[in-house]
């Protein structure tokens, strides 16, 4: 899988300013206020930063806790977790594998199969229909 690695001001040029703040710089959106957070219709879930396939939608779940949630990522390659310590708390950080981009955090409070909950911001996924 081949890196893409961009200069700060290009991703400021690439993205709005709160796909930037949530993708560039670990930000996140307000609960209940994502693009995708009742989305029901088939199809990909990409990174708003570099196109990656990152979540299908048969794996995408009502969680109940303001982010768009899924159980699995659509190819285990495609993600990267990393601690993270920020804010006072331990969590797993969620980034896209190509280009960095921040996601979110997964919890080990998900449905069967996985027992995974991937919370993600909608900010940094655009969404790709399939009819």
């Amino acid at each position: 899988m081949e890196k893409l690695t961009l200069p700060d001001e290009e991703w400021r040029t690439r993205l709005d300013p709160d796909e930037y703040a949530v993708t560039r710089r670990k930000a996140t959106e307000r609960p209940f206020s994502g693009r995708y957070l009742n989305t029901t219709a088939t199809g990909i879930y990409r990174c708003v930063c570099c196109g990656t396939a990152l979540f299908a939608s048969d794996t995408k779940f009502d969680a109940g806790c303001g982010w768009p949630s899924y159980f699995e990522a659509i190819d285990p390659a495609n993600v990267r977790e990393e601690r993270d310590t920020s804010h006072g708390m331990i969590r797993t950080e969620v980034l896209c594998n190509v280009c960095d981009a921040h996601l979110g955090h997964v919890f080990p409070d998900g449905p069967p199969p996985t027992g995974l909950r991937y919370c993600i911001n909608s900010l940094a996924l655009t969404f790709e229909p399939i009819r």
